[in-house]
């Protein structure tokens, strides 16, 4: 099977979820947005309103500015990059995902990781963070460090786009500065992968 079977797979076995309550208010799992045999996963954190509309990942105010993050380096979602979410649905009111929703959503997201088994990882705002690294330190911390992920893979927590928008200054030091230097990273990394 191939790379896009076993993804669909497992997006069909993530429809017929209901291991928590938000199976019962979704409009649409959320599984995955891009290319499929990318080098490069961004992990989010769970689905807003537009998402569960659309069933799609970064499809709001905050995903127009994750692709223009993107093409600030030469990436783009239709080519180089997979996107996924740690929740497959979205919570009420876009809160953060409580702990057994993440746990119940795990397997769909670990199930991705396996099967891409992507070189680079980007943790995409506190929950993906979390999720993925076992720390009590935040996302304002961490960001723009490369730590060890699964299949080999190198994996960097980066801000949120969302958290971006509620903060404009581009002055040096600020969170979209810091994004600008992150980004670079990760692009000298890809470049990297042969």
């Amino acid at each position: 099977m191939s790379v896009e079977e076993d993804l669909e797979d497992v997006k069909n076995l993530c429809e017929l979820c209901d291991k928590c309550s938000l199976a019962q208010s979704r409009t649409n799992i959320v599984f995955s947005g891009g290319v499929p045999n990318s080098k490069l996963m961004l992990i989010g954190e769970a689905p807003g309103y537009y998402e569960d509309q659309q069933g799609e990942p970064f499809v709001g105010k905050a995903g127009q500015l994750l692709d223009k993050i993107f093409a600030s380096v030469g990436l783009s979602r239709k080519k180089d990059v997979y996107i996924c979410n740690t929740l497959k649905c979205r919570p009420p009111n876009n809160r953060d995902p409580y702990p057994e929703e993440k746990a119940a959503c795990r397997a769909f997201l670990d199930a991705q990781i396996e099967i891409l088994k992507p070189r680079i990882i980007l943790l995409c705002g506190k929950v993906a963070l979390s999720s993925m690294i076992n720390t009590t330190s935040g996302i304002t911390r961490l960001r723009g460090q490369w730590f060890d992920g699964p299949f080999g893979s190198k994996m960097m927590p980066i801000f949120h786009p969302s958290y971006l928008l509620r903060n404009d200054s581009r002055e040096k030091g600020s969170p979209k500065w810091l994004m600008w230097q992150d980004i670079q990273a990760v692009k000298k990394a890809y470049d990297e992968l042969s």
